[in-house]
């Protein structure tokens, strides 16, 4: 192991040193190119869901929450560590959210955000908090910070010249500290991708001659930092809890949230290096982590650090967000469609699962089996609080409430991509949609979706162009004798290629869809012969019945209140699999209940025939794992199962028993 380990750093090492000479010129092309923020819009049920967002906790920061209202990026004193990733955090979510909803207030407070900080770049180059200051400058606070001032650029041109202007000039500044081995600390280490890609939209779009430099800057980001093409070798790579295992690497890289960081890493690296190895890489790292910590709900599980398949571990709310923005990096660079399914999963899953229906308190960690979200002694997280799944203003850490902002947003923007000719579009994510844009040659393209899902099968796509194109639609792998209909014509299979995608010759004019795309219910095997039932992109779970107590209530903010749920229902059940029956129909009035993501408001439910068993609990907080092979201790009855995200006390993972 030990040698192993030696002989790959050195080839590593070799292989990143090699990159400065080496390389083919110019950046690789990625398979599709993102949308400026703005042309992709909500519609719908989705854009209740991001009103939702933007009616809660996410949308009233600015009004009373120390760290963004009297944020130190503005000329504040409030920040909660030296990394000052606080402030920018809320920028990066907040300004495709307020841009999405056209919303005033919002739009008011990033361009306010932002004009102080490029208003405040000091004579070196540098932005943020530490301007003329002598705060210790470390680079890492200010990626987030860099997507946000980007996409205020795709979202209006107007503002190019002094954002491009003030990133080259951070840009000469990074690229000297770099080489002087300054600006850096282990987060920054780790997390250096995020840069990269800031560097690879300014060679992009705005390179205004500093190619070479901005390359280099590149180079000596990866140089100088983890390494993540060792990390997501198989050989080296945790097949579970890692708290009693000794990383060969900085410690950080097993962190869940740098790991989610760290996804982009290797796809971002291609780019400049041209090297398959780091796309082969890559996508073999992505499987291993969803094998050795998957969830159900799409996501993985790190409460802290990497924990592993035990349903009662935890998964940090920031890790959701990144992870998803990472897969669409991933998906547009790769091309590969497990990367839009799994994100898909993610987002109608663990995303609203772990935050309130009314979105104004969010966990700091979810539980796949969650029993109750209370101060929990013992405590199941080794490296977490007790207090870490309260749904709260800020258990744990305040991270994740300036963090999560970005989730639905980014979400939607990412929703349609081109092929890299730009000729060509692709409906990425399901669901309700409206998108204006350009292709090449001038082609004026306008879309509507006009769908339920996930809470329905069907979607019906409403296409104008100015020009013949080719429109992509992503069919998801869940899909079972999925349908396509043209102008109303023969509905016909779909036939998705390899990549995933079913291709429709689209005229100049008006052109009409209507997808059907239905799924079976699917088992998942999980630890100690339980199980998780699926249908399409929904994880299906008990929702528990459950009573609040309010904890405490921020004194500005009285919405924003800490709260514990207890469970008043029982929750032992096995379930017997062959039993599972889908039930499925339209909403009352046709439109879904807003929040949709709460207890009883999805319209799509799994009955499942279930006994009652003996199932211990740890402490008086969390379940024991669930028993293998249970016997029944009464008699057999029928339980519903509902979408996993709109359940915030559950049962995911169940033993199983047969009924006849």
């Amino acid at each position: 192991m030990i040698l192993g380990l030696l002989m790959s750093l050195l080839a590593s090492f070799a292989a990143r040193g090699g990159v400065s000479g080496q390389a083919a010129s110019g950046l690789a092309p990625k398979k599709f190119l993102s949308i400026p923020l703005g042309n992709v819009k909500p519609a719908g049920w989705l854009r209740d869901q991001l009103l939702v967002q933007t009616n809660g906790l996410a949308g009233h920061e600015h009004d009373f929450y120390d760290y963004v209202a009297d944020s130190d990026w503005i000329g504040g004193k409030s920040y909660y560590s030296s990394l000052e990733e606080a402030g920018s955090y809320w920028f990066n979510g907040m300004v495709p959210n307020g841009i999405l909803l056209d919303d005033p207030t919002i739009k008011s407070q990033v361009q306010q955000f932002l004009d102080y900080v490029l208003d405040h770049q000091d004579s070196s180059g540098w932005l943020g908090p530490e301007a003329n200051t002598t705060k210790p400058r470390y680079l890492w606070g200010r990626y987030p910070f860099f997507f946000g001032a980007i996409q205020m650029v795709e979202a209006d041109p107007s503002q190019t010249d002094r954002v491009v202007s003030a990133l080259h000039k951070f840009v000469a500044l990074a690229n000297t500290m770099l080489h002087d081995g300054e600006g850096l600390e282990d987060w920054a280490r780790t997390r250096w991708e995020d840069f990269v890609m800031v560097l690879q939209w300014l060679y992009d779009f705005h390179p205004e001659r500093k190619e070479a430099l901005l390359v280099d800057t590149m180079k000596m980001l990866k140089l100088t930092g983890d390494p993540w093409e060792d990390v997501f070798k198989e050989e080296y790579f945790p097949q579970g809890p890692v708290e009693h295992l000794e990383n060969p690497f900085p410690v950080l890289t097993w962190h869940g949230v740098n790991m989610a960081e760290g996804l982009k890493a290797l796809p971002a690296t291609y780019r400049f290096t041209h090297n398959q190895s780091d796309l082969d890489v890559a996508s073999k790292g992505w499987d291993l982590l969803f094998q050795y910590h998957g969830r159900p709900s799409g996501i993985y599980a790190a409460d802290e650090y990497l924990a592993g398949l035990e349903a009662v571990r935890g998964t940090e709310l920031c890790l959701v967000v990144e992870t998803m923005f990472s897969g669409s990096f991933l998906y547009q660079v790769i091309g590969d469609p497990k990367f839009a399914d799994r994100v898909e999963r993610i987002t109608y899953n663990a995303l609203p699962a772990t935050l309130t229906g009314d979105m104004w308190s969010r966990q700091y960690l979810q539980q796949q089996n969650q029993i109750a979200a209370k101060n929990m002694t013992p405590n199941p997280f080794p490296e977490d609080g007790p207090y870490s799944n309260v749904f709260g203003l800020e258990p744990n850490y305040p991270c994740c409430t300036v963090n999560h902002p970005q989730g639905w947003p980014k979400f939607i923007s990412n929703a349609f991509v081109t092929i890299s000719d730009q000729k060509s579009l692709v409906h990425v994510y399901l669901g309700p949609f409206g998108v204006n844009t350009t292709l090449a040659d001038e082609n004026r393209v306008a879309v509507n979706v006009d769908t339920l899902y996930p809470f329905g099968d069907t979607l019906t796509t409403t296409i104008k162009a100015a020009k013949p194109f080719t429109y992509y639609v992503r069919i998801p792998s869940w899909v079972s004798k999925g349908t396509i209909a043209v102008n109303g014509g023969v509905a016909e299979a779909v036939s998705p290629s390899a990549n995933g995608l079913h291709g429709i010759p689209v005229k100049a004019g008006t052109t009409k869809l209507t997808l059907h795309l239905p799924a079976d219910i699917t088992i998942e095997s999980r630890p100690h012969g339980s199980v998780a039932v699926h249908r399409g992109p929904l994880h299906y779970a008990l929702d528990i019945a459950r009573s609040p107590k309010v904890l405490t209530r921020n004194a500005q903010q009285p919405l924003a209140a800490d709260i514990e749920f207890d469970a008043t229902d029982a929750w032992q059940y096995a379930i017997d699999p062959a039993t599972l029956v889908f039930h499925g129909g339209a909403p009352e009035g046709g439109s879904l209940p807003s929040p949709v993501f709460d207890a009883g408001r999805p319209p799509f439910t799994i009955t499942a025939t279930a006994c009652p068993i003996e199932w211990a609990v740890a402490g008086d907080t969390f379940a024991a794992a669930p028993p293998t092979d249970p016997a029944c201790t009464g008699p057999a009855t029928n339980i519903t199962l509902w979408p996993f995200g709109a359940t915030k006390l559950r049962i995911g993972e169940f033993p199983t028993f047969k009924s006849t």
